[in-house]
């Protein structure tokens, strides 16, 4: 059977650099920081003291309030993005097609300040004062859940949640869905709003955060001083679709998926694998799935989170896939300017990656000052590079070993 092919038709973001995906872009290109000092939790009782937070993003601009009581942020996040997605897209959801139309959200971990704000009431004033909404509101399959209701989407139905891999695994979960046919339309990314008490509390503990207390260099990824990631929120989706289908109503393109590669480490719970093993498998994979060469690759967004660990071995797995390719490709952080979304960090990576690849404009890693001998790629520093690319892979690396990998292509006939 022949493997049908599959494009993004439709973007929609909420990230730290913009509360849509067309500003998002553009502060992106242009080097712009949505890091500064964290605000939702309180600073003095931790070690990290900085995040990348969204500013004046409203809810009710995309839902109202009774309905959005019922969800937590993270799910205000999704629902904002995909609407904004869709309406990219310029896709009616009807009677006739709600059955081929899905959603594939994840996010690494739900509805965690429901949790906290939920549990306060419990230890202060018993079962009674839990909100009835709390497990819907908590359990991470909710963003995928209430985007469905919102889309009235009644196809494929799904929420991976693979830690910081999760938004890449959604959207080649959902490349896949369509692929082998069964729904037309894919909905998908992910979303996260981690900046909470206990969330913020558990990274500080395990130490993977910054304890730089310069908001605007504390996220500098590949750069020798990098001291950990910072946290950040918001959601990245898609809009996926059969070529057949996007072509049939005249559906405006930013790229083709053409490949995907998911792997586990199984090695360790938070650290990744020596020299990236698992993350050279995702590539590999990736790049057999789609058919091309690792030369064929001008563009990779890296993982990248500023940590030391996963910026030398990310490194390490590029060389170990590429070769003398290696240096000659251009591989950027982005996370340098939005921080680290957790689950939906591949959601708006993969939003960068088609972007890149549609605009022939390479978006930065920022705050890359003192090279590492470790990490001694093109890492695109500083200031965003006009090239004309025809392929590219978006990396997601996530605790408990897993490797995430897209592969997007320029779209030709």
């Amino acid at each position: 059977m022949e493997k049908r092919r599959v494009v993004i038709t439709g973007i929609g973001a909420v990230t730290p650099v913009g509360n849509d995906a067309e500003t998002t872009w553009k502060n992106i290109l242009a080097g712009v920081s949505g890091i500064g000092p964290v605000t939702r939790v309180n600073a003095d009782e931790y070690p990290a003291k900085v995040a990348a937070e969204l500013k004046d993003f409203n809810i009710e601009d995309f839902v109202d309030r009774k309905e959005a009581r019922k969800m937590d942020r993270f799910t205000h996040y999704a629902v904002a993005a995909s609407l904004m997605a869709v309406k990219d897209a310029d896709l009616e959801i009807n009677e006739q097609n709600a059955e081929r139309v899905g959603v594939w959200i994840g996010s690494g971990i739900g509805g965690m300040e429901t949790f906290e704000q939920q549990y306060e009431n419990f230890q202060k004033r018993g079962y009674r004062r839990v909100s009835p909404f709390f497990v819907p509101m908590l359990i991470p399959d909710m963003a995928t859940g209430q985007v469905s209701i919102s889309l009235g989407a009644r196809g494929f139905n799904s929420c991976t949640v693979t830690a910081c891999a999760t938004g890449t695994n959604s959207i080649g979960d959902a490349f896949k869905v369509i692929q082998r046919g069964d729904a037309d339309v894919m909905v998908s990314g992910g979303a996260e709003a981690p900046i909470t008490k206990m969330s913020f509390a558990g990274f500080c503990a395990n130490t993977a955060l910054s304890t730089n207390q310069d908001p605007l260099k504390a996220s500098r990824p590949f750069d020798k001083n990098r001291d950990g990631f910072v946290m950040g929120e918001g959601a990245g989706i898609v809009v996926l679709e059969d070529l057949e289908h996007a072509l049939a109503r005249g559906a405006k393109i930013y790229a083709e998926i053409v490949g995907y590669g998911a792997t586990g480490d199984a090695y360790h719970i938070t650290a990744p694998a020596p020299e990236g093993e698992g993350g050279a498998r995702a590539m590999k994979m990736a790049l057999n799935d789609a058919g091309l060469n690792p030369d064929e690759i001008g563009y990779i967004n890296a993982h990248g989170t500023s940590t030391d660990y996963n910026d030398k071995f990310e490194t390490m797995a590029i060389k170990k896939v590429f070769g003398e390719h290696a240096y000659k490709v251009a591989v950027s952080s982005t996370k340098s300017m939005t921080g680290h979304l957790l689950g939906a960090a591949g959601g708006i990576e993969a939003i960068f990656t088609a972007l890149a690849i549609k605009e022939g404009m390479l978006p930065p890693t920022i705050n890359y000052e003192t090279p590492d001998p470790d990490c001694d790629l093109d890492y695109v520093p500083n200031e965003a590079r006009k090239q004309e690319i025809e392929a590219a892979i978006s990396n997601s690396l996530g605790f408990g070993g897993h490797n995430a990998t897209i592969a997007l292509k320029k779209y030709n006939e």
